[in-house]
């Protein structure tokens, strides 16, 4: 299966993706090419410019990134 990630930078893209509740990732970069899921998520319940909550969990905007897949899942 093929997975296409949106990083969501803005806060345009994070109000967007809140209206639509799309699921959001939580990742945490650990270098240049690495990266851990913290969390796989849920929709965006609340965000501020400092904070965003996720599935009951608030999260620093300034210490993760937040992704949503551009694909959504198969439907049979």
């Amino acid at each position: 299966m093929n997975h296409t990630y949106k990083v969501l930078k803005s806060d345009i893209e994070l109000f967007a993706a809140t209206l639509s509740q799309v699921k959001a990732y939580v990742v945490q970069s650990l270098g240049e090419d690495w990266v851990s899921v913290v969390d796989y998520g849920g929709t965006i319940k609340k965000f501020s410019p400092e904070l965003i909550k996720i599935a009951g969990v608030y999260y620093m905007l300034n210490q993760f990134q937040f992704s949503v897949n551009l694909k959504g899942p198969i439907r049979m």
